[in-house]
């Protein structure tokens, strides 16, 4: 089971354009490559129903949410708050993405597209804002991902997209 982890770094209390866009900018290519979609630290205060039919009365993305109603209907689509000890064990190992890996922690995409060829679960974190990924996130991971392999940082829709076709591209090698 792969999972893409979207981790709120914008406004916790006031819901913006970029959150919903976000969301539904993820659903289709979480469903079209097979990955869960997690959501942590939102701004919304409704459950992941309600969430579903929020994003689909505003957005056209995703064929109006479309994706995100079949993740969720699939048990696929999670809501959380950010964790303070660590992620749910029930996503596997957790992945930092980053422009810049600390050694120790580096993988590779085609060492992790390995890993996923041989059924291990990971929960693959975006960080969703100016920011990125909170730095007190980065001890809490397994492993540190730069999915461009050269240090070049992501918006958050392009690292959206660009993981799982990188990591589907690499599992075929």
């Amino acid at each position: 089971m792969q999972t893409i982890g979207i981790v709120n770094t914008y406004d916790r209390i006031k819901i913006l354009d970029a959150h919903y866009r976000a969301i539904a900018r993820a659903a289709p290519i979480c469903y079209a490559f097979g990955f869960n979609l997690a959501l942590f630290d939102f701004p919304f205060k409704m459950t992941p129903s309600e969430l579903v039919d929020f994003v689909m009365e505003k957005t056209t993305i995703g064929e109006s949410g479309k994706y995100l109603r079949l993740l969720h209907e699939g048990g696929r689509f999670f809501v959380f708050d950010l964790p303070k000890k660590g992620f749910q064990s029930q996503f596997g190992s957790v992945v930092v993405t980053t422009s810049k890996p600390e050694s120790k922690s580096a993988i590779t995409p085609e060492v992790l597209a390995g890993e996923i060829r041989h059924g291990r679960s990971h929960l693959i974190l975006i960080g969703l804002g100016r920011k990125g990924l909170p730095k007190h996130l980065f001890p809490l991971a397994k492993y540190h991902l730069d999915i461009t392999s050269a240090g070049i940082s992501l918006e958050t829709c392009t690292a959206i997209g660009a993981i799982p076709a990188r990591l589907a591209g690499a599992q075929h090698f």
